[in-house]
């Protein structure tokens, strides 16, 4: 699959419409935590200011309901690009009102209006055609930089690229990055390949772990998705996290896997609690003796050495999902180990977005990462081996 690329279009004195993805997670003060995902749409923003663009950036931030709400207003984020670019950053009142379309008439060369959060539009979200062409109405050209939401069809991400020919469409420096590292791992990997999958629930990387299986050559399972694993090899699991429903989708993706000779890794202990709770009593047992009642909420230290040294031979390491609750301290310890033992690899490793890439942040490892998605559900879409409707209208030829 090859995709157009920023520098292979002119997009030199024109104006430019760049959606990013700046949806960062801010403290109760609205005080910005981790500013990268501002940070990795920096070479594209530069890119574009240095060859005399007017620049017009879309983002979304948090989930609001009801049109705009000052909470999920944008202003933290134009405050930070300001001190990243050091340069004046207009911020528009609202998304599409005719006061933000007239300061995107009259922008320059070298300047930069950043349009209000695209979820203040209901049309947004419902890829409404009236909202798409409005918003492309105000630009030349159109640079899908956002990852992160190039899952969803939604009006300035798919929407938005309709109305503009493939010499004025393309993705920017982050999201070409993205999709070749993901592309090229899963296509053509240096072996041994492993793929360490967790998270809490089995059907949402079913389709991962199906198109993985005849990929990888070693396929490890933590979090707490492992239980439906384990139920399903008959061992009794407490009250942990299960889904009685896909016992046989589990079932043939390990048949599957011992059919094609693709190492299959499960905890061999547990750290068992009596209740989800950072205060619960925990202690750790083997996945044999799982007391009635408790449930399992990280992996235990004998699956960290087994997980460790299963990655010790690995030349390519494919990361998506958390081992634990690693958001309480008492059940990080698991996801914490495997952080390190990744981060110390001489393999290839990436890591997919959401909370694996928090993950390896609070573990301060990710500058020992090869890669970092900054999408997890995209990440995880391109595993599936789905083409992302944000990048299908960027494609130049399969």
């Amino acid at each position: 699959m090859i995709i157009q690329e920023i520098n292979k279009i002119d997009i030199a004195n024109k104006k430019v419409f760049i959606r990013c993805d700046f949806n960062v997670p801010v403290d109760e003060y609205q005080n910005i935590t981790d500013d990268r995902r501002i940070k990795s749409a920096l070479n594209t923003i530069r890119y574009c200011i240095d060859n005399d663009c007017a620049v017009i950036i879309a983002s979304h931030f948090g989930r609001p309901k009801k049109g705009y709400e000052e909470k999920y207003s944008l202003k933290p984020i134009a405050k930070r690009l300001h001190t990243l670019l050091k340069q004046e950053i207009k911020l528009a009142p609202n998304v599409v009102c005719d006061e933000t379309i007239s300061i995107a008439n009259h922008l320059q060369s070298g300047e930069v209006l950043l349009l209000e959060n695209m979820r203040f539009e209901p049309g947004e979200t419902k890829n409404d055609p009236v909202l798409a062409k409005t918003l492309a109405d105000m630009a030349d050209v159109f640079i899908n930089d956002a990852f992160g939401v190039s899952h969803r069809a939604h009006a300035s991400v798919e929407g938005i690229a309709k109305h503009f020919d493939i010499e004025h469409k393309a993705a920017g420096f982050l999201l070409a990055k993205e999709i070749k590292f993901f592309y090229h791992i899963i296509e053509a990997p240096k072996r041994p390949f492993v793929s360490i999958v967790g998270g809490s629930k089995v059907s949402g990387k079913l389709e991962a772990l199906r198109n993985l299986v005849p990929k990888v050559d070693k396929i490890i399972i933590g979090g707490g998705m492992a239980f439906t694993f384990l139920k399903a090899l008959g061992y009794e699991i407490g009250n942990s996290l299960v889904e009685d429903e896909l016992i046989p989708e589990a079932l043939t993706i390990m048949e599957e896997a011992k059919k094609l000779g693709v190492k299959f890794y499960l905890p061999v202990d547990v750290i068992a609690a009596e209740a989800f709770d950072s205060e619960a009593f925990a202690k750790a047992v083997t996945i044999q003796e799982i007391p009635k009642g408790w449930m399992g909420l990280d992996i235990g230290p004998a699956t960290s050495t087994l997980f460790a040294q299963a990655l010790e031979d690995a030349h390519t390491i494919l990361w998506n999902g958390p081992m634990g609750v690693y958001e309480m301290d008492k059940f990080a310890k698991g996801s914490t180990k495997i952080s390190h033992a990744v981060a110390s690899s001489y393999a290839t490793t990436v890591v997919g977005g959401g909370d694996t890439a928090d993950l390896v942040r609070r573990t301060e490892d990710e500058d020992e990462m090869t890669f970092i998605s900054t999408g997890g559900g995209a990440s995880l879409e391109l595993i599936e081996g789905k083409v992302l409707p944000g990048v299908k209208a960027l494609i130049i030829e399969k």
